[in-house]
């Protein structure tokens, strides 16, 4: 499942332009409305780090994995949203600011936390890997930056310089965001045609169970904890995205395990539909639910 250049070289650049789009559309007061109140960042926060991983080792007991998978759907739970969970809020029509800013604090965090869940996935599942997982912490916080903050900072900048410009390409950026979406799903169901089906069965419940819950359980812990609706939806996507490069990441370079990768690589392909339905759900919402009532909510 190697990646093509287009892969490796073109989505990164178009991710940045798309980060740029959302910048297009924020202001530093959409930031300072996360912070103001920061009951959503901390849920969201608490979910992705600690509840989907907890979660994935549930759920690899209850369906009886065998170690590898299970090991590997621990790893997939454990990274963050990326990239991708942004885009996803974007086109629902979510609390970008928040999702961005749990995706940074979540990409961090978990420099930490994917080793320590790796490390304990692989003493209890007994796989005989006895190797310490070690994630390349100054290449992590390069990439956030390069990738995330200063595409968005720069769109920021240009709403701040030309607002009527701003909005005329956000909704551009917008299309160009959801084509990006669908050519990496083609890219992905292509280069494993051989061995999708192999893939799925294997490893195809377990990630659509951990998929399923993930999201259920973004929407029930923000209902609960009086999050609103729309950042209740932000979160729930943040914790069913996932990103699944840094999943293959530890699985076939720091573990050299090509079954541990599996379930990474079936996650990065059924996420697409999960966040689709989401998107289609949002977009349903917005903006008679979710954009007054996040109005109502900042007065």
């Amino acid at each position: 499942m190697e990646q093509s250049p287009l892969i490796e070289i073109g989505l990164p650049v178009a991710l940045m332009i798309i980060m740029a789009g959302m910048g297009l559309g924020l202001t530093f007061g959409d930031f300072r409305e996360v912070l103001a109140r920061p009951r959503a960042m901390v849920v969201g926060t608490v979910a992705q780090v600690v509840l989907i991983p907890a979660l994935a080792f549930g759920l690899a007991q209850l369906m009886g994995l065998s170690p590898a998978i299970a090991v590997g759907l621990v790893i997939i739970a454990a990274c963050p949203g990326g990239t991708t969970s942004n885009i996803f809020t974007l086109l629902a029509r979510g609390n970008v600011a928040l999702s961005i800013t749990l995706t940074v604090l979540a990409s961090l965090i978990t420099i930490v936390t994917i080793p320590l869940y790796t490390n304990l996935a692989l003493d209890l599942y007994s796989t005989g890997e006895a190797e310490t997982v070690h994630l390349p912490v100054l290449k992590t916080v390069i990439t956030l930056l390069v990738i995330v903050v200063i595409p968005v900072l720069a769109g920021m900048f240009i709403r701040r310089r030309s607002i009527d410009f701003a909005l005329r390409a956000e909704k551009q950026v917008g299309k160009f965001g959801l084509l990006v979406l669908v050519v990496l799903i083609a890219m992905i169901v292509y280069g494993t045609r051989y061995e999708i089906l192999s893939l799925l069965a294997q490893a195809g419940p377990a990630a659509i169970a951990l998929n399923l819950v993930g999201i259920a359980a973004g929407f029930a812990s923000s209902r609960l904890l009086g999050v609103s609706r729309r950042d209740g939806l932000t979160i729930a996507i943040e914790v069913g995205i996932k990103n699944g490069t840094i999943g293959l990441m530890v699985t076939l370079t720091l573990l050299k395990s090509a079954e541990m990768a599996i379930p990474s690589a079936v996650y990065g392909v059924l996420m697409f539909i999960f966040g689709g339905l989401l998107v289609v759900y949002g977009r349903k919402q917005s903006p008679t639910a979710l954009h007054l009532e996040h109005g109502q909510a900042s007065r």
